[in-house]
């Protein structure tokens, strides 16, 4: 079976301007904002300040991966491990998962805390955050 290639298009970019960017969402309170390219907008509707979204990005400051970094070793761990058990930015595809408070919405912009994104960086997606605690098996979407 051949397999399919996709091409993935920003629907926006961070700003921010802070210098210091934490390693992990689960650890920053930076402040930064979410720009939507203007023909996403109507996609905001009903996101509202205190919900929490999904944001999938690209780690377009990344080095290329190559299969020696099919291991590696994080800062905050003692021994090397596999690529896909790490949040590290190198990976075969460049692509970062963050969570973050929408702290407003307004037009095509939303103001969320919890950045570990650098300025610029691309944006392909945004869901909502559903705890597990919240999912229940009648709900569809």
């Amino acid at each position: 079976m051949k397999r399919k290639e996709y091409i993935f298009k920003p629907i926006g970019y961070v700003k921010t301007s802070t210098i210091f960017i934490p390693r992990h969402w689960s650890y920053s309170d930076v402040e930064g904002e979410i720009i939507i390219n203007p023909e996403y907008k109507e996609g905001l509707k009903d996101i509202k300040p205190g919900d929490k979204i999904v944001v999938l990005f690209c780690f377009h400051k990344s080095p290329p991966f190559s299969k020696n970094k099919l291991i590696q070793k994080p800062p905050h761990k003692e021994k090397p491990t596999g690529v896909f058990n790490t949040c590290s930015p190198i990976r075969p595809n460049p692509i970062g998962l963050s969570v973050l408070d929408v702290l407003e919405v307004r037009d095509n912009i939303i103001k969320v805390k919890r950045i570990d994104m650098f300025d610029g960086t691309p944006i392909f997606d945004i869901k909502p955050y559903k705890a597990y605690s919240e999912v229940t098996d009648k709900e569809e979407n």
